[in-house]
């Protein structure tokens, strides 16, 4: 079973609302954590790098392949779907717990911008032609589709956008779900980048995908701990440390860099995500 939520202007607001009205406050526990940027290929990696205790490569690394998917599908896969599984699977290796097992939520500001913008194109020059695999691609569930196809996974998933409050209101919705449920659940975040003319109105550079598992119970899987709130009122973001937001300038997902660097540095931090113009979902974020 799944659920798509895509969000704009006052929906967007609404949306957001919902969201923060079932986690008005609540704790949640870190079982897994998974980063991947060409700068940040891995969570291991990317802890290192995001609290200073290493220096990124020289170079990018190149495209994940998740071994989730056959050699064929994973050569065919457009990067939303590659980023979204390769930190899937790592999440839930990190935490032990098998994702055929999960519920999820799948969080994407554009969706495939690339598939999107090839679409646009080929609709304006030549329509009969339009692939029908871009096509499948381009619907905004398609990495959560992927996903549960390729684990044979029974559980619902959720994909969501929000604009440029996805992060947190995806983040929110998951965090909703393991209270509510009491049960673990995965959580994923990806944004590509943004080719063509589609830019100018969707813009977004290179590739980020970020994924956590959360349970409502301690257990000895649990890594970090996370007490949160939302908060009607005036805004104010957490900013990452301007040497790590350099490693992922211009994603639509970078805003959950700050979330990643305070598990990075592995001792209590607040942090401040957006659910909205004037909705915060605040975070504090300690060592299991």
């Amino acid at each position: 079973m799944s659920t798509t939520l895509e969000s704009g202007g006052k929906a967007q607001t609404a949306v957001a609302s919902g969201v923060a009205s079932g986690v008005a406050s609540g704790r949640v526990f870190i079982e897994g954590v998974a980063l991947w940027t060409p700068k940040l290929p891995g969570w291991d990696v990317a802890r290192a790098i995001l609290c200073g205790e290493a220096l990124p490569a020289a170079g990018p690394a190149a495209r994940p392949a998740p071994a989730v998917l056959a050699p064929t599908e994973r050569r065919r896969a457009p990067d939303t779907v590659a980023v979204a599984l390769e930190v899937a699977s790592a999440a839930c290796e990190s935490a032990g717990r098998a994702p055929g097992t999960l519920s999820s939520v799948f969080a994407s500001t554009f969706g495939d911008t690339a598939v999107s913008d090839y679409l646009c194109g080929q609709l304006a020059r030549a329509p009969l032609d339009t692939s029908p695999t871009k096509f499948h691609n381009s619907v905004h569930n398609a990495a959560a589709g992927y996903w549960a196809i390729a684990t044979g996974c029974p559980e619902p998933y959720t994909a969501i956008t929000a604009h440029r409050h996805t992060f947190g209101a995806g983040l929110a919705l998951a965090c909703t779900h393991a209270l509510v449920e009491e049960a673990a659940i995965l959580y994923v975040a990806y944004d590509i980048e943004t080719p063509g003319a589609l830019a100018t109105m969707s813009p977004s550079r290179g590739v980020l995908g970020a994924a956590v598992v959360l349970a409502a119970v301690p257990s000895p899987r649990t890594l970090a701990r996370l007490d949160l709130r939302a908060e009607a009122g005036e805004v104010r973001a957490t900013q990452p440390r301007a040497v790590n937001a350099a490693l992922v300038e211009g994603n639509a997902m970078a805003s959950c860099l700050p979330f990643f660097e305070a598990l990075a540095d592995a001792v209590r931090r607040e942090v401040v995500l957006t659910l909205a113009p004037r909705l915060a979902l605040h975070l504090e974020v300690a060592p299991g």
